[in-house]
C-alpha cells in the first residue's frame, strides 16, 4: 500500500455520556482519497477534528505523516489543511484578501502571499472575482475558496468534511474535478461525506463508520460485493396495489420493508428469471406495474445490510451538536 499519511489505532473521544468514536482503526496510503462513509452522529467530523488537533482524543493513537496528533499538534497544522462543511471564509474581505490572511495566518513569506493567493484564485476559476466581496460569492464560489484556503501553505494531508454539502449538481462535479486534480500531484485526502455518488467517484478506498465504530472498509466493488444478487424495483399505480402485489412477490425473493410508496423492492439472486416469474406471477394477479427496473447493490445496501439503517439516517445525533453540547 506504500507510505501511510495517516493512522489511526484504537481512536476513543468521548463527550460525557456520548461516546463518539469507541476504538476506530484505520491507515490511509499517501497520495490517495481515502473516504469516510456514515450516516449523521457515525463520528465522521469528530475523527477529523481529532486528526486536525481541534479536539485531543480520550483513548488511542493517531499520527499524520508520523507525527502523534496529541503530542505534537503545532507539527500535524504545519503538514495539514481543512476545509470543513461550512466555508469558512471572512464576507467582509475580497476572496483575494482571505486567501491573502491565511498566508499570513500560516506564516508564508511575506513576498508569496499576494503571488500564492492569485495563484490560488486562477486555480479555482475564481481570478475574476478575486477583488469582490465574499459576500457576493455564490455558494459554489465560497467552497472553492474554502478550498483554495485549505492548500495555502500547500499541505501535504488535506481533510475535506462535506466539502459538497449544500453545493448544486454543477458545483459539486465542478469540486470533485479540482479534487481529482489535487490527488495527481500527490496530495494525500481524506473526505467524509454522506453522498454515495461522491465516495464512488472520489475514493480509492472507503471506511464505513457507525456509531463510532468501524463496521467495514475496502474498495467500492469491494465493499458492494459483499451483497450478491439484484434488487428488483416495481413501481404501482396505487399503494393498494403496491401491497397486492407486495404479497405475490415474496415468492420471488426477498421482499423489502414497506416505505409507504406505491413501490416494491425484490431481492434476487439472478435478475433475468426472476424477472420473468414476476411479471408471469404479477400479469396472472392483473397487477400492472408503471415501471420495472433492476439494480446492481450499492454502498448503502452495503450500510443498510450491516446496521440496519441507510446511510442518510438521522437517527443519531450529529457529532457537531454532541461536541457544542458538551462545551454548553
Amino acid at each position: 500500500m506504500g507510505d501511510v499519511a495517516i493512522r489511526v489505532e484504537g481512536l476513543v473521544k468521548r463527550f460525557g455520556d456520548l461516546t463518539a468514536l469507541a476504538g476506530v482503526d484505520f491507515e490511509v496510503p499517501t497520495g490517495t482519497v481515502f473516504g469516510l462513509l456514515g450516516p449523521n452522529g457515525a463520528g465522521k467530523t469528530t475523527a477529523v477534528r481529532v486528526l486536525t488537533t481541534a479536539l485531543r482524543p480520550d483513548g488511542g493513537r493517531a499520527e499524520v505523516e508520523g507525527i502523534d496528533v496529541a503530542t505534537h499538534p503545532k507539527e500535524v497544522r504545519a503538514r495539514i489543511g481543512l476545509a470543513g462543511q461550512f466555508a469558512a471564509v471572512d464576507e467582509s474581505l475580497t476572496g483575494r484578501e482571505n486567501l491573502i490572511l491565511v498566508g499570513r495566518l500560516t506564516h508564508q513569506p511575506k513576498k508569496q502571499q499576494s503571488v500564492r493567493a492569485g495563484e490560488l484564485l486562477e486555480r479555482f476559476g475564481l481570478e475574476d472575482a478575486g477583488d469582490r466581496l465574499v459576500r457576493t460569492y455564490s455558494g459554489g464560489m465560497r467552497r472553492r475558496l474554502d478550498l483554495a484556503a485549505a492548500l495555502v501553505h500547500r499541505p501535504r494531508v488535506l481533510f475535506l468534511d462535506e466539502p459538497t454539502t449544500g453545493l448544486d449538481p454543477r458545483s459539486r462535479v465542478d469540486l470533485w474535478q479540482m479534487i481529482g486534480e489535487l490527488v495527481s500531484e500527490g496530495t494525500t485526502l481524506l473526505l467524509t461525506t454522506q453522498y454515495l455518488e461522491e465516495a464512488d467517484q472520489l475514493a480509492d478506498y472507503i471506511c464505513l463508520v457507525d456509531h463510532g465504530r468501524v463496521v467495514a472498509e475496502g474498495t467500492a466493488t469491494e465493499l458492494k460485493a459483499q451483497l450478491s444478487g439484484v434488487t428488483l424495483h416495481f413501481e404501482f399505480a396505487t399503494r393498494t396495489a403496491a401491497r397486492r402485489a407486495r404479497a405475490k412477490l415474496a415468492a420471488v425473493g426477498t421482499v423489502g420493508p414497506e416505505d409507504g410508496e406505491a413501490s416494491v423492492e425484490v431481492g434476487v439472486a439472478d435478475s433475468g428469471p426472476a424477472l420473468l416469474e414476476a411479471v408471469r406471477i404479477l400479469d396472472e394477479a392483473s397487477l400492472k406495474p408503471v415501471s420495472v427496473a433492476a439494480r446492481e447493490p450499492s454502498l448503502d445496501d452495503v450500510f443498510l445490510s450491516l446496521t440496519g439503517q441507510p446511510l442518510d439516517s438521522d437517527e443519531a445525533p450529529d457529532s457537531a451538536d454532541a461536541i457544542r453540547g458538551a462545551a454548553r
